[in-house]
């Protein structure tokens, strides 16, 4: 029996886990496109920004484990925006399964004229 409540413990404190990472990650993601939106940044700089705001809010393992990408597209208006991906797995609690459970989130911003 107690087993059982230890093993549902562990599984609910991954899913917080998970949860928490993918919400830093997908804000991370959007300051770091926000940050590459700047008239004076160039656009590639906003996926170092993202890695850097991971890193800090939750650990440089988790960041390492992220693979960001920064560009430009054009939107349906015409407008140009700033896109950063970012894609990775979230570290798991029992440190023998290593990080299994995948994240992948974009964040968009609107480029300012220079």
């Amino acid at each position: 029996m107690s087993v059982l409540v230890v093993v549902l413990l562990l599984a609910v404190l991954q899913v917080a886990v998970y949860v928490h990472v993918r919400n830093v990650v997908t804000a991370s993601a959007q300051e770091g496109a926000r940050y590459a939106a700047n008239a004076d940044v160039p656009p590639s700089a906003g996926a170092d920004r993202a890695v850097a705001v991971v890193a800090r809010a939750t650990s440089q393992q988790t960041a390492d484990g992220l693979v960001c990408s920064s560009g430009e597209e054009a939107d349906a208006s015409g407008l140009t925006l700033v896109v950063v991906r970012c894609s990775g797995a979230v570290p798991t609690l029992l440190a023998g399964l290593g990080s299994v459970l995948p994240v992948e989130v974009t964040g968009r911003s609107v480029e300012e004229a220079a």
